[in-house]
């Protein structure tokens, strides 16, 4: 399938929904005559074409003046066009974008009424009642934690890509230990200076640090000593008794044991998250993990014996080879750990992965029936807290995470909602300044690889003097709370 829009200087809008339809589709300048495709037109009117199995239809709507306007008014001619056509209504509508949550707390700032809201959600995005019921329950579950946010607020993220071995979905900077493991050293030591260089910004601008993640990659591919050397850095970086959450992803119980489970506990850490994404070993090895579902098991039982009691577990819906069923007894054994978190994802199929990208939808018809199963999350008294999408995943479906009361993963929301700023160290690491309010957001990108890290670390430590300059733009010391 091909997409082809032409008479606009954004095709974004036109373009994405399209591929809510057709996900693999190639974005050309001109359609190949007699294959299949999408033409988007914007002249002195709007139209929509589609050729598909040799039969073309056709749908034309009035041009708003106004360009951004006629780029919306183009998308939603495409979207009514291809829902006809195929016979599809995308669970989330029309909607394109990855924060739909995000999309009410502004609505709410701008002063809508709920019903406003709802009719923006069912009738304007066509989204489905169930969807936006589940997007408004997290919205309301996040107001009051997003309203005590203030100014000078941000949160630290640590980047370490490095894992065991590469799972098959896997589109992160994530080098195998085994291959690459002569960085690891270097890389930590280059690590610990930008988290110092970091603190020295935040207390330059007066920012107050509020949650601390060290994510990956797998965290826990660092030795014991490594982790140590890290956390230390960050514990006499940080006064760790002023955070509001301190989470350290301890993914995969192949790298992880019970002593480095006690360093995570003495050094501070007060959420860590041990990831099964199943509990079949058949699937588990199609998807290049290394170790059984037992290990996790074991991993877990071990992290309680460590003291750890905030336990985040993700489980993935979709993966090659699993079945409703399956996922379902997944999500039961989940389940009879009784973790504070639980966070379900749909698989997504990127370039970046080793997965192939052209699957048939046979291969996965079942996801939108595994998701279906998170009832099973309610009915155990956890609540959905936060969610986001992505391009590429399975049927336009969600990733939610789920807490029991009182155990939401408050890092989550805040890099969700875009709420305050995210300070990043490491390979990949992406920098968010988020101006009071979320009316500005800019970027500071370090080098993606490790190697490229490590080599160009004196560029990094000089990008950073964004954030000063950044603070500068847009806090007024004299009246900045």
């Amino acid at each position: 399938m091909n997409i082809c829009v032409r008479g606009l200087s954004s095709v974004y809008e036109p373009e994405n929904v399209a591929r809510l339809f057709f996900a693999n589709a190639r974005l050309v300048r001109r359609l190949p005559r007699k294959e299949d495709g999408v033409l988007a037109r914007a002249g002195r009117r709007l139209a929509a074409g589609v050729r598909l199995g040799g039969r073309c239809t056709v749908l034309y709507a009035p041009r708003p003046a106004d360009e951004k306007q006629a780029e919306l008014a183009l998308a939603g001619l495409v979207y009514e066009l291809l829902k006809k056509v195929t016979g599809v209504r995308p669970p989330w509508g029309m909607l394109t974008g990855v924060r739909p949550v995000r999309i009410i707390h502004d609505r709410r700032a701008a002063g809508l009424s709920e019903a406003e809201i709802r009719r923006l959600f069912v009738e304007t995005y066509d989204c489905t009642e169930k969807k936006f019921r589940l997007a408004k329950s997290i919205a309301d579950l996040q107001r009051p934690i997003l309203a005590a946010r203030k100014p000078r607020d941000y949160s630290l993220y640590i980047g370490i890509p490095f894992c065991p071995s590469r799972c098959s979905y896997c589109s992160f900077v994530s080098l195998s230990t085994q291959r690459e493991g002569r960085l690891m050293e270097p890389y930590l030591e280059a690590l610990c200076r930008e988290i110092e260089a970091i603190r020295d910004r935040a207390e330059d601008c007066g920012l107050d640090l509020k949650t601390i993640y060290i994510g990956g990659g797998t965290p826990t591919s660092l030795s014991a000593d490594g982790l140590r050397k890290l956390m230390g850095t960050v514990a006499e970086c940080f006064d760790l008794s002023r955070l509001e959450e301190y989470t350290v992803e301890a993914g995969r119980p192949d790298c992880t044991d019970a002593e480095k489970l006690a360093v995570l506990k003495e050094y501070g850490a007060s959420r860590i998250s041990i990831n099964p994404q199943t509990f079949s070993d058949a699937v588990l090895e199609r998807i290049g993990r290394k170790h059984s579902a037992a290990d996790i098991l074991r991993c877990f039982e071990e992290a309680r014996a460590a003291g750890h009691d905030n336990i985040n577990m993700d489980l993935i819906a979709g993966l090659p080879g699993d079945t409703v069923d399956g996922f379902a007894k997944s999500l039961r054994t989940a389940l009879s750990l009784s973790p504070e978190n639980i966070t379900v994802h749909t698989l997504t199929l990127k370039r970046a992965s080793n997965l192939v990208i052209g699957h048939a939808d046979s291969d996965y018809g079942d996801v939108a029936a595994m998701l279906e199963e998170c009832g099973a999350l309610a009915d155990a008294g956890y609540q959905p807290y936060y969610l986001y999408r992505q391009k590429g995943t399975l049927q336009n479906l969600e990733n939610t995470g789920w807490c029991k009361p009182g155990k939401e993963g408050y890092y989550n929301i805040y890099i969700m909602e875009e709420v305050h700023s995210i300070l990043s160290a490491g390979a990949g690491g992406s920098t968010k300044l988020v101006q009071p309010g979320g009316a500005k957001i800019e970027r500071i990108f370090n080098y993606k690889y490790p190697a490229e890290y490590i080599s160009g670390f004196d560029t990094i430590l000089q990008r950073k003097e964004g954030v000063s300059e950044f603070y500068a733009r847009y806090l007024d010391p004299q009246t900045a709370g």
